[in-house]
Parts: C-alpha cells; structure tokens; sequence
C-alpha cells in the first residue's frame, strides 16, 4: 500500500473501478493523494502490479464487518436438547414435544435424550419408541439427521428443520376447506314447531 509498493509502474484502477491504464507509480501515488485516498495493489503477481485507488480504512471496516455478519449466521443455528425418561406419562410427553416443536420452528436444531436408569437398560427398545413417536409428531416440521443411537446411559436422536416438510404442512393446512357448519360466526336458528304438532293439543 502507497509507499510499500516496489513496482516502478503500475496498472491503475479507479475509485469507481473504472481501468485508468498503466502509470508511474510516482504518478499513480500523486493522484492518489490528490483524492485523499490510498494507492492499494490488489494483484501483485501481474505485469504490472495492478492497483486501485480507495479509501483503505473503510475497506478494511467493511470487510471486517461482513466477515463478523458471517460467522453470525454461520452460528445462528443452536442446537438445544430435550430430554425423557423411559417411563414418561403422556403429560409430559405432549409438553415437551410441543416445546419440541416450537425450537424447530424457530429454525434450531434439536437433541433428544432418552435418559435410563438401572434396570431401564435392559430395554433399550422402550426409549427407541419413545424417539420413533417424538419423530412421529415433528414430521411436519423436522427430518431425522441422526437417527437413535445409545450413548453410554442415554439413548440419542437429532433432528434438524425441515423447511421442505414445513412448506408442505403449510400448504395443506391452506388447502383445508372451511367448516360448512362455521357460517361467519354466526350460529344456526333453530326451527320452531308450529302450535298443534303432534303431542301438543292445538289452541
């Protein structure tokens, strides 16, 4: 950059990025500082060098910053976990797969722990259907991307969102006619009898 480059000419790019040609490097460094910016090389193993003409700061600023919005969405995916028990009453069950269900569509991605205890790792075919129905019930929003394995004392599945999955839930849910027997709201009037049906003397 300015006063480092060795080149005794260079070929001189613009602010604007527009080709100015080949110029003296003592040139190429006067009209860059006739600008108020730097003379930067950018291709160094071309004959000539080739360089541009820019404002180094901001360039470096700018480009620190999307490096920094990068690694942001490149880390934006959290993956949380869940965990049961063997023995799980279906209460519990619905609750945290709801909560399952709420991560997904939050675009995380899920662990789900089979957790045994004792004698429970004798069955391990119990926390394997317990994975198999939590998959089950996610299908709209989830695929299995790793499917159960034993880990030590727990029993492991991921799932990861599905946006393919989600956007066909969401159109069949679009595609559901509306209940005929929902009229805006509004409920139905009920028939009267007339006077004198039959059963009631008539006046």
């Amino acid at each position: 950059m300015n006063d480092r480059i060795r080149a005794r000419e260079v070929r001189l790019v613009a602010p604007d990025g527009s080709q100015v040609g080949i110029k003296p490097l003592p040139e190429a460094l006067a009209m860059a500082r006739d600008l108020g910016l730097d003379l930067v090389e950018v291709a160094d193993k071309a004959t000539p060098p080739v360089c541009r003409i820019m404002d180094y700061g901001k360039y470096k600023y700018e480009a620190a910053q999307r490096a920094k919005e990068s690694r942001r969405k490149s880390t934006n995916v959290v993956v949380k976990e869940m965990k049961y028990r063997p023995k799980i009453g279906h209460a519990d069950f619905e609750t945290k797969t709801r909560q399952i269900e709420r991560f997904l569509a939050e675009g995380h991605k899920v662990k789900v722990t089979i957790m045994f205890r004792g004698r429970e790792m004798q069955h391990p075919e119990l926390g394997k259907r317990i994975l198999d129905d939590v998959a089950e019930h996610v299908a709209h929003l989830a695929r299995v991307e790793v499917y159960p394995k034993l880990d030590g004392r727990n029993m492991t599945m991921v799932l990861a969102p599905d946006k393919r999955a989600q956007a066909a839930a969401e159109r069949k849910r679009a595609a559901v006619p509306a209940d005929p027997a929902d009229n805006g709201g509004s409920a139905a009037v009920p028939a009267v009898e007339p006077a004198g049906t039959e059963g009631e003397p008539s006046t």
